[in-house]
């Protein structure tokens, strides 16, 4: 699940892990960003992406249990430029969620620079990381949670608020798709994970980090800095029988401790409902906001640190940052986000 942390595994490679997932219109599109491989476990990270690994784009239709469309990205070794070759297909109804089926040819192309077909474009390469945040805020978050306590408000204060992730990087995947596309077309209720697969030396597929809402592993897992949990390697449609209780129970002690609901048990359930199955939501052709609106895709902007600081405490947690946008991502041009 997101992580967006220094941990050992991000730093042998983070070509595997993924930091964040965004779901947000485009120009008469949707527009699917997965970026991993984050400078913040340092400038020296491996660049590009794992050559025997796939990324891939999971979207299930109308509340539906498992995928019914996903976009698989591979690519190549590296060039003597730094540059690999890539490759978008789609694979659809009892495909998209079989390692063993390829799927159609979309397109292929290059990191670095933009291919497109029919309804489709994409992109990879390294970018200027949008995500923000304050490691020393959720330090204060991670105590109450870990220990089922109200949160100590003296340990640190919005003025003081600095942007940890300032200046960093990650290599990212963006998806444009047109509402032309039979399944993605305005109106169309989806869910949206994603995942990493690398390939195993017995000629299967691996699932290695998934993510669907933001913070996931932070706040619920944030000791487990090997991954060892089995939460990565599962499907999201086992995500409350697997995990259910012990968010419910988590939030209901930090709840309970803070005094912000008459119902914490009541509260906790509700918080693991809405965050299992682990997937973003969205109505095709509506504006997205991952906030105190809703929960409806997740934008560039967003500031879901503070959207989940604020739902797992059940009290306002503001974080006193502001997004830094770029006006290419306002402009809405293609690839939305700001190449280095």
């Amino acid at each position: 699940m997101s992580h967006h942390l220094d941990t050992p595994l991000a730093r042998q490679n983070g070509q595997l892990y993924i930091d964040d997932l965004y779901v947000f219109p485009g120009h008469h599109s949707t527009v699917f960003v997965m970026d991993v491989n984050s400078t913040i476990t340092g400038p020296d990270v491996q660049h590009g992406f794992h050559p025997e690994a796939r990324y891939e784009f999971k979207i299930h239709f109308d509340g539906g249990e498992f995928e019914g469309l996903t976009y698989r990205v591979s690519f190549g070794e590296a060039d003597s430029t730094g540059r690999q070759g890539l490759q978008l297909h789609a694979l659809t109804g009892d495909d998209a969620r079989d390692d063993n089926a390829t799927g159609t040819l979309v397109l292929d192309g290059q990191t670095g620079a933009s291919a497109g077909m029919n309804d489709t474009r994409l992109w990879a390469g390294r970018i200027r990381d949008p995500f923000y945040i304050d490691l020393a805020q959720l330090e204060t978050v991670n105590a109450a949670v870990k220990n089922g306590t109200a949160i100590d408000r003296s340990a640190w204060h919005a003025a003081d608020a600095r942007n940890s992730f300032a200046d960093t990087t990650v290599e990212s995947i963006v998806i444009e798709v047109s509402h032309q596309h039979p399944q993605l077309h305005a109106g169309a209720n989806i869910g949206v994970w994603c995942a990493t697969k690398l390939a195993t030396d017995a000629g299967g597929w691996r699932q290695i980090n998934r993510a669907g809402h933001p913070m996931m592993w932070p706040i619920f897992w944030p000791d487990d800095t090997d991954f060892s949990n089995p939460a990565n390697d599962r499907h999201p449609s086992a995500d409350l029988n697997a995990d259910g209780k012990y968010i419910a129970d988590t939030v209901t002690s930090v709840v309970a401790a803070s005094g912000t609901s008459d119902d914490a048990p009541g509260y906790g359930q509700t918080v693991a409902r809405t965050l299992f199955p682990d997937m973003l939501s969205y109505e095709v052709g509506t504006p997205a906001t991952y906030g105190f609106a809703g929960l409806n895709g997740r934008t560039l902007a967003d500031n879901a640190p503070e959207v989940m600081f604020s739902l797992v405490l059940n009290t306002a947690v503001t974080s006193g940052l502001a997004p830094s946008v770029s006006e290419r991502y306002r402009a809405g041009n293609f690839p939305y986000v700001v190449p280095v």
